[in-house]
């Protein structure tokens, strides 16, 4: 019997900013017995559906919608906002993977340092219990032992570096540059900038840039000019896991990247040049400061935090909710099958390069009857 619920999951839900194959994918995650889901473009759709003081709100990501924001202040109704969380699935999002663990956030979006989200709430706020730090401690034990990260798909293996000549070994992380995570955490700066700046502040190191799995998949964008690349970088490496590339350097540098984060979690000295949620709170090297963020936390505080209090997570194997540990388990056999398997992992990476092709080609046949997918 499944004895986790959600009180935001009771009654009735209207969701903004979904489109009917994002909301098959994360329906699982607002499972209520008896509930109603609706899709919904504006507040006058919603309002047509039975929106009333009584309702939920959930919009995915970051976009504004000003008239149901309006009306939710008005009702004294929260909003939720959606976004993949930290341990999400073995292949790629952009390749319609399903995920199986969200943020359901009441006050903001995680990666947005503007305003406060529940993540950072509770990163400020929570009184951590010796139990659920011996907690943390077991899980972020874990993540490492199974070299798992946000995505994973891309295989494990050593890199062979010759450091005599270098003073110490760097990773920079690329990213998505269209990700709205750059957009507000980002300051302006995008993968080239950052390259350069470890460049120049590091002349001496063996740099090696690992673009992030959206772009090399060309899902998304961020290639960096190849003059570039040239110029401030030792090496670029694309087909192994983050795991991988985080256990052959000293430091990683990144701008917002959750690779920040997989790096803290595996003991590395971690430099950010925007501010993404694991930076201000004593962890890391920041370029930046966000004057909200003003208590010190431990490693074990912020596995705690960003793994267990604030994702949802689902099994794997049944789409029901279940805790981290039960995700973490799962989706590494999960991984491993993907390794072993050659059909499975052909129809994983098939689905990944089709479905959103297809799915560029459809909308651009809907888009003049205004219709979306």
């Amino acid at each position: 019997m499944n004895l986790i619920t959600y009180s935001s999951n009771q009654g009735k839900l209207y969701f903004f900013n979904f489109s009917p194959w994002r909301m098959m994918q994360i329906e699982p995650f607002f499972y209520a017995l008896n509930n109603q889901k609706f899709i919904c473009k504006d507040l006058e759709d919603a309002l047509s559906k039975g929106l009333d003081e009584n309702s939920n709100i959930f919009i995915y990501g970051i976009k504004s919608f000003p008239k149901v924001q309006l009306f939710a202040k008005k009702h004294n109704i929260t909003i939720y906002r959606i976004e993949d969380a930290f341990i999400r699935s073995v292949a790629l999002g952009s390749g319609f993977a399903k995920p199986y663990s969200l943020g359901i956030d009441s006050r903001g979006v995680y990666f947005d340092p503007q305003r406060e989200s529940d993540l950072e709430y509770i990163l400020q706020n929570h009184n951590f219990s010796k139990e659920l730090l011996a907690r943390a401690k077991i899980v972020r034990q874990e993540v490492v032992k199974s070299k798992l990260s946000k995505y994973n798909h891309l295989e494990h293996t050593s890199l062979d570096i010759d450091r005599s000549r270098y003073d110490k070994v760097i990773l920079v992380i690329g990213q998505v540059e269209d990700d709205m995570s750059i957009k507000y955490g980002a300051f302006g700066l995008n993968n080239s900038d950052l390259l350069e700046m470890v460049k120049e502040i590091n002349p001496n190191s063996y740099i090696i840039y690992k673009p992030h799995p959206d772009v090399l998949s060309g899902n998304r964008i961020g290639d960096i000019p190849q003059d570039i690349i040239n110029r401030c970088a030792n090496r670029v490496v694309t087909n192994i896991s983050i795991d991988s590339a985080i256990g052959a350097c000293d430091e990683v540098h990144t701008l917002t990247s959750g690779a920040g984060f997989d790096a803290l979690l595996r003991k590395k000295k971690v430099y950010t040049y925007g501010m993404p949620f694991y930076a201000g709170w004593g962890l890391t090297i920041d370029y930046r400061e966000c004057k909200r963020r003003t208590r010190t936390v431990t490693l074990d505080e912020l596995v705690a935090s960003a793994l267990i209090l604030y994702p949802r997570y689902l099994s794997p194997k049944t789409e029901k909710f279940c805790e981290v540990e039960q995700t973490l388990e799962e989706l590494k056999e999960q991984q491993e099958l993907y390794f072993s398997n050659r059909w499975y992992r052909f129809k994983t990476n098939f689905k990944g390069y089709i479905l959103p092709r297809g799915r560029k080609i459809i909308r651009a046949i809907l888009k003049p009857f205004g219709l979306k997918i």
